[in-house]
């Protein structure tokens, strides 16, 4: 399964979301890969626990070879990167995407991410893409490259406003390009269950219709401390709160049953 995980606005969580769903995932012996397309490179520090500018065969590489005359090209899988945790792998970001974008959508190549995890679904059961905060050539690649799209939501009007541009644009590329993507829904991340305007935010988008997933995730200083130690929470701290409510989501995910909290009402 390739998943995506997709918000233009910035400082929703796809990088954690990506991480702790893909390292749930490796930690049930699932052979899992990370893809990290944005040039920021969050998700491979978090993961490889170098900055992504130090890193070599990244995915700027791999994809750079399509654009260059080679006789022979290397294979996708070797400029895949172990972890330090079982069945857990990545294909690292590297700041040159910025400098490659053009050239690749100058030749046409939007469909080559799609070709090369294809290529790599052979080798791992779960794929999870990370992308940058805006819809630029790597997140439409990213897209047209995935199965499943995952929609991190913040709880403030901002992002509430920039998930309605999301999802007219996802379906319009699901008619373009993509028929056999499929939403999976909107997380409510960062979710401060004693606060009435998350509550409220996330009641209105239900009663709109928008798909919103019963778990919610959580706003905990842990994620941070995850992310300076270089370890997801399953790892750092299997029986917090935040780790639960990231297993509850991928059990939800993968079908499983889940016992959720109802969402209370916000006061007025």
């Amino acid at each position: 399964m390739r998943r995506v995980v997709f918000n233009q606005k910035g400082g929703v969580g796809k990088s954690s979301i990506v991480c702790n769903l893909a390292a749930i995932s490796a930690s049930r012996g699932i052979r899992t890969l990370v893809v990290d397309l944005d040039p920021q490179g969050n998700s491979s520090q978090y993961l490889l626990g170098q900055p992504a500018d130090r890193l070599r065969d990244t995915v700027a590489d791999l994809l750079e070879q399509t654009i260059s005359f080679r006789i022979s090209s290397r294979r996708p899988e070797e400029f895949v990167h172990a972890t330090d945790f079982s069945n857990l792998h990545v294909l690292p970001s590297s700041p040159e995407l910025d400098f490659l974008e053009r050239k690749l959508e100058a030749k046409h190549k939007i469909y080559k991410l799609r070709e090369y995890l294809k290529k790599l679904s052979d080798l791992y059961d779960a794929i999870y893409i990370d992308t940058a905060p805006a819809l630029n050539f790597y997140t439409r690649s990213a897209l047209i490259a995935s199965q499943r799209c995952l929609i991190p939501f913040d709880c403030d009007d901002f992002s509430r406003q920039a998930l309605y541009n999301i999802m007219g644009e996802i379906q319009e590329l699901q008619e373009d390009h993509n028929p056999d993507l499929v939403v999976e829904g909107v997380i409510a991340n960062q979710f401060q269950s004693q606060a009435s305007l998350p509550r409220r935010l996330v009641q209105e988008l239900i009663d709109e219709g928008l798909p919103v997933l019963p778990v919610r995730l959580s706003s905990s200083v842990k994620m941070k401390e995850s992310h300076q130690a270089g370890k997801p929470l399953i790892h750092m701290a299997p029986k917090h709160n935040l780790t639960r409510q990231f297993q509850d989501l991928y059990a939800l995910l993968h079908g499983e049953t889940v016992e959720v909290e109802p969402l209370e009402p916000a006061r007025a």
